[in-house]
């Protein structure tokens, strides 16, 4: 899927939940063929977290493709793009639209956004447990709507590259 990513194989649609979808299918539709690229019809619980009530998703799915749009249309400013990167990671996963992979399929989104931001590839998984427990609160507070640590998070991420993103 990451070459896919890479080779641009979903560049020449729009980045909204249409393409969510496919990415979903195209990763697990091999394993659950019935339900793959399709919102969930589940109520679902991650951790502490209770998502949306599944006729809830694709109104809320809809919004946030409409406003990442709307983010990534306006050439967002390098100091810009740790928020944009936050809300995006943070709300998708928060909404959890998929009745599983939702991990897996926030990741392969966050490689399209930034192949299409023009930006190299970062660690979007924490290797060291502190660096999880910490990515983990990021996400709760993300839950709440508070994408400020998830921020300091993609600053980091980021800066990882050797360009400053600074907000």
């Amino acid at each position: 899927m990451q070459q896919r990513i890479e080779a641009e194989h979903y560049a020449p649609g729009p980045p909204d939940e249409e393409l969510l979808c496919r990415l979903h299918r195209d990763f697990c539709g091999d394993l659950v063929p019935d339900w793959a690229g399709k919102w969930r019809t589940i109520e679902v619980r991650v951790g502490a977290h209770i998502p949306p009530k599944p006729h809830e998703v694709p109104l809320l799915m809809r919004d946030y493709a409409r406003d990442l749009e709307a983010r990534l249309a306006d050439a967002p400013e390098p100091s810009s793009l740790p928020e944009l990167l936050a809300v995006a990671e943070g709300r998708l996963l928060s909404i959890h639209p998929f009745a599983d992979f939702n991990g897996r399929v926030t990741r392969l989104w966050l490689w399209e956004l930034l192949r299409r931001l023009r930006l190299p590839p970062v660690s979007l998984v924490p290797e060291a447990a502190e660096a999880s427990a910490g990515y983990l609160a990021a996400l709760r507070a993300a839950d709440a709507k508070d994408y400020r640590p998830l921020i300091r998070l993609w600053t980091e991420r980021l800066a990882e590259t050797g360009r400053d993103f600074t907000p």
